[in-house]
C-alpha cells in the first residue's frame, strides 16, 4: 500500500507541477483555454498557483499527512470544477481533466488508507 501511494503522490507531483509551470510561464494554451470557457486571462495565473500550492501540499503530505489530505481535497475540487467549466461549454475535451482529477482521487483516497483522516 505504502509503495502506491508513494507512486500516486509522485505521479500527481509531476502532472500538476507541470500543469503550474505551464501556467505561470504565460504559455498560450492555458489562456486560449481559459478564452474557451468565458474566463477572464487574469486567472491563468491564480489557476497556475492553486496548481502549485496542490503540488506543494501533495509533497508535504509526505511528511506532514494532513497537508496531504488538504491539497489531494483541493486537487480534487480544482479538477470538479474545470471539467464543469468545459462541459458548461459544450466542450468535451475533458479526458485530460477526468486523469488529473484521477489522480487526485487516488491521492486522496490512498492518503486516507495509508494515514487515516487526520
Amino acid at each position: 500500500m505504502h509503495a502506491a501511494y508513494i507512486t500516486v503522490i509522485v505521479i500527481g507531483a509531476v502532472f500538476n507541477g507541470a500543469a503550474a509551470v505551464t501556467y505561470l510561464i504565460g504559455h498560450e494554451y492555458p489562456k486560449t483555454q481559459a478564452d474557451m470557457k468565458g474566463l477572464p486571462r487574469t486567472w491563468v495565473p491564480v489557476l497556475g498557483a492553486l496548481l502549485a500550492a496542490g503540488t506543494a501540499g501533495l509533497l508535504a503530505g509526505l511528511a506532514v499527512p494532513f497537508l496531504g489530505t488538504l491539497a489531494a481535497s483541493g486537487l480534487v475540487l480544482y479538477f470538479i470544477g474545470a471539467i464543469t467549466a468545459h462541459l458548461r461549454v459544450g466542450s468535451r475535451n475533458i479526458v485530460g481533466g477526468i486523469v488529473f482529477l484521477a489522480t487526485a482521487v487516488a491521492a486522496l483516497v490512498l492518503g486516507l488508507l495509508q494515514h487515516g483522516a487526520w
